[in-house]
């Protein structure tokens, strides 16, 4: 069989992998990148990331025109539902962005083959094709093949009545109820675009808040607003399983305190959390290390327990974000091409795209009290920014956590409108060991949302001027 050598072979096409086969077609590789899927992009493409914010974005003017443009004196008569058609945007999205990346590839010289790979050797993999195997080999090996869906015991995924985030971002009608199983992000989005687009949501969540990986704060004020959106609630409660009846669901719940119960639903969505996805690799054959939960072992370089094979993105231990996927995949290509390949884990933004919008970067208030750090909270609420009055989006504050010492600002919170996009400049801020007075002295553009940014960090030092 003939075999074929470049400098690296990626494994996998997804938000990391894909960056890093263009980085390294930049700093002079021959690149091959394999990915199972007919298009590039990866789970966050295909049906993550993007689908779902297409939906969000749709779900949202939606709501708008139905509930909010009067307001505005905006009449725009009886609005109705097409979502065959609004399901058919989220398509051409997605279709239009895998395009792009297959353009990239080309643009780059960057060879790329459907198929799924599997170890013959540290430096050599077996590609199945439709055409049949193909032997590929390679100095170094990048593992970049990115997560599934994390199920429940004992609970089975038709992607019909019992979905997966999958299956939620193709529902062909809105169903009169649904549970959401889990109150982290992605339950949180679909949740809130089924809510919008006409069905009744519970969520339910085994910790006794929702996003516990968030500052306490914003989980409370989000679940605050989400209640006023119709979302219901079932927190610190499990589910013992789900019993399927013709085209519903009886999904059986307990609470801590012990009371079970039955909630009916047309759709159930777990969301649960995802998991490494490792299988089929033929890890064991070259001595790659997992740790306990399954992810792979690597060190600063993103090098694996095996010499010449590294890993990145949701293999690798860390946040489950697309981005910092992306940031490792080009950090990893630049250490091999002898670079200072880096990434700063301690300013990876997060982002919830609910309405309000929640972002965080950094140090949570729970983080600094249990390392007995002292600091500073300064707060701005968009009630009182210009900008958010005018647009109507007054809900939410910025909340800045500052060391009480240095200034050095810690942790940035924000929930309300553009969080995701003004949560840029404070990480910014972070990855520099910017001060909150920095920010304060910053001039910032009359009038816009980012001044309640300014605003909060005046207010560190008890000195914001519109409250």
């Amino acid at each position: 069989m003939k075999k074929n050598k470049v400098d690296l072979i990626v494994i996998g096409a997804g938000p990391g992998g894909y960056v890093a086969a263009i980085r390294a077609a930049q700093l002079g590789m021959t690149t091959l990148c394999v990915e199972k899927r007919n298009t590039l992009g990866g789970t966050c493409l295909n049906v993550g990331c993007i689908p779902s914010k297409a939906l969000l974005s749709s779900s949202h003017k939606y709501t708008e025109a139905q509930n909010h443009l009067a307001d505005y004196g905006i009449k725009v008569g009886q609005v109705s539902l097409d979502l065959s058609k609004m399901m058919g945007q989220k398509n051409k999205v997605v279709g239009q962005l895998t395009s792009g990346i297959e353009f990239l590839f080309k643009k780059n010289k960057i060879m790329h083959i459907v198929g799924t790979a599997h170890f013959l050797s540290s430096q050599e993999i077996s590609v199945q094709t439709e055409r049949g195997a193909e032997i590929w080999q390679a100095n170094k090996i990048l593992i970049a093949t990115g997560s599934e869906s994390a199920h429940l015991p004992g609970i089975e995924i038709d992607e019909e009545t019992v979905v997966s985030s999958t299956g939620a971002l193709a529902l062909k009608t809105v169903p009169e109820q649904m549970v959401v199983v889990g109150g982290g992000y992605i339950g949180l989005e679909m949740g809130s675009v089924w809510q919008r687009l006409g069905a009744k949501v519970t969520i339910i969540e085994f910790m006794d808040r929702i996003i516990p990986q968030m500052d306490l704060e914003l989980s409370a004020a989000l679940q605050k607003s989400l209640i006023k959106q119709d979302i219901k609630f079932r927190l610190s409660t499990k589910v013992l399983g789900i019993k399927k009846q013709q085209n519903k669901s009886l999904v059986e719940i307990e609470s801590n305190g012990g009371n079970k119960e039955e909630l009916q639903a047309n759709v159930v969505l777990i969301a649960t959390g995802r998991k490494p996805f490792t299988q089929g690799l033929g890890l064991e054959k070259i001595g790659v290390a997992l740790n306990k939960q399954g992810f792979i072992v690597v060190n600063e370089h993103y090098e694996t327990s095996t010499s010449g094979v590294y890993a990145i993105g949701d293999v690798t231990p860390g946040p489950m974000l697309a981005h910092k996927a992306e940031e490792e995949g080009i950090a990893v290509v630049e250490t091999m091409a002898g670079q200072a390949g880096h990434v700063n884990y301690d300013a990876i933004p997060a982002v919830i795209y609910t309405m309000p919008e929640v972002a965080s970067v950094g140090k949570t208030e729970e983080n600094l009290k249990a390392q007995e750090k002292s600091y500073k909270v300064g707060k701005f609420p968009f009630l009182a920014n210009s900008r958010a009055k005018a647009t109507g989006e007054t809900e939410g504050f910025v909340k800045i956590l500052a060391d009480s010492y240095t200034d050095q600002v810690l942790g940035v919170h924000i929930i309300g409108p553009d969080a995701g996009t003004l949560i840029a400049e404070a990480t910014l801020a972070l990855e520099f060991s910017a001060s909150a007075e920095d920010i304060a002295r910053t001039c910032h553009a009359h009038p816009t949302l980012p001044e309640a940014v300014k605003e909060a960090a005046l207010a560190v030092d008890g000195r914001a001027i519109h409250v």
